[in-house]
């Protein structure tokens, strides 16, 4: 049974989150599907960091200590805010960093080569920048990349299969870095199940978040997984170059950080200005220099919205989006030699779709000409990310309808093959 207008207006007006698209800045000629890569602005973001301004204005050096959010204790908050999203306690995350930048931090923390255990297992499918900081990381410890790196393949160049990941696991293993959820298909990795088979073999696990926070609950805290850490700007709407997380299981603290800096000291000891780093006690000893205080202004408001909301409301209608985009596209554009490179199983999806055409970079050009704005990720991916708190799904039948035509007509057929400078 094919489906209507009609019914994805009803489900628009029945949506229990449908009051939240006024949070957000839309603009009305404009259909957005790249939240997993940008989120929207929204209001209470907007306020927050307009509110930190008025406390520099207004407090000058003494916003450190007063005001509504004193800048010295407001990575600690954010990161207690963003406890819930991950399922940690509020001591295990810390808002610090840039996304690589925290990674950098764990691998000198946590990678120890001894003995046998010399490598780190990664995955051929995962976002450059993590392999970029394990080579370098390697390097750094004495450990050759092209030995010592284990990158895991993917039997389509889509997806990974579990059972290859588990397989690569062994006594010469120190470290296993992966994605919940990788970026171009989408596709969510068992984080309970690899991170449990790897520690039977004696194994730290690290996770990027960066596909998944905001979009997919967690549990990192009882899954026992070591670390974590992610960006905020994608389905969390901190802005642009928004300042990133970092999780680390309490079982861990104690432990010196590989890279240490004045903001990681022990609070009461800070502005001690001892040539002796004493640690802080939990996440917060892996930040390194000072917050970036306007960078992370946003996220509070942000986060404010998903305090409310929840995050299993949020995965209940993004699974439920998605699964509609799929079918429309299988319904309106099966001619037209698409194909869903994601996997269809709620199980192993994450917050968008992947569409795999051999003329995407060009479709993604068309797209924007028309007013929807996608995200094309190279070789041939058109990634769709309707983001719950502020996607309607009136908005998924127009993109579907606004593609068909495009195909139809060879609209595409304007523009070259090849990716913008920013894809």
């Amino acid at each position: 049974m094919s489906i209507t207008i009609e019914e994805l207006k009803k489900w628009d007006s029945e949506d229990e989150l449908k009051g939240y698209r006024k949070e957000f800045y839309i603009n009305e000629n404009s259909i957005y599907l790249d939240g997993n890569s940008l989120g929207l602005l929204s209001r209470r973001a907007e306020h927050a960091l307009l509110d930190m301004l008025d406390s520099w204005r207004d407090l000058g050096i003494d916003g450190w200590m007063k005001g509504d959010n004193p800048w010295f204790y407001f990575a600690e908050n954010l990161g207690e805010l963003s406890a819930p999203l991950v399922g940690a306690k509020k001591e295990e995350v810390i808002v610090t960093g840039s996304t690589t930048g925290n990674l950098h931090q764990l691998l000198a923390t946590f990678y120890e080569p001894k003995g046998l255990r010399t490598k780190i297992v990664a995955d051929v499918l995962n976002f450059p920048s993590d392999i970029y900081a394990i080579q370098s990381m390697l390097k750094l410890k004495g450990c050759d990349p092209a030995e010592h790196l284990v990158q895991v393949e993917s039997r389509d160049g889509r997806l990974l299969d579990e059972q290859d990941i588990l397989a690569s696991l062994n006594k010469e293993v120190a470290l296993l870095i992966l994605p919940t959820v990788l970026y171009r298909s989408g596709q969510l990795l068992d984080i309970q199940k690899i991170t449990h088979e790897a520690h039977k073999q004696g194994i730290l696990v690290g996770w990027d978040g960066c596909h998944s926070v905001g979009a997919i609950p967690h549990q990192f805290h009882e899954w026992n997984v070591d670390f974590a850490y992610w960006c905020n700007y994608k389905y969390l709407n901190s802005g642009p170059g928004g300042v990133g997380a970092l999780f680390v299981h309490e079982r861990h603290f104690g432990r010196t950080p590989g890279l240490t800096g004045w903001f990681g000291s022990k609070k009461e000891k800070q502005f001690d200005m001892e040539h002796h780093f004493t640690p802080a006690e939990a996440s917060g000893t892996y930040q390194i220099g000072t917050p970036h205080i306007f960078s992370m202004a946003p996220l509070l408001g942000s986060l404010r919205m998903f305090d409310e909301v929840g995050m299993e409301k949020i995965r209940k209608k993004s699974l439920h989006q998605t699964r509609i985009l799929m079918n429309l596209i299988e319904q309106e554009l099966s001619e037209y030699n698409f194909i869903i490179a994601n996997p269809t199983d709620d199980r192993y999806r994450g917050g968008h779709v992947s569409l795999e055409h051999p003329e995407a970079a060009r479709i993604c050009k068309s797209l924007k000409e028309h007013g929807v704005v996608p995200d094309f990720r190279k070789p041939s991916i058109i990634r769709l990310a309707p983001v719950a708190l502020y996607t309607t799904y009136e908005e998924i039948y127009q993109m579907v309808a606004i593609l068909k035509g495009i195909m139809q007509e060879k609209h595409y057929e304007k523009y070259s093959n090849e990716r913008e400078v920013v894809a």
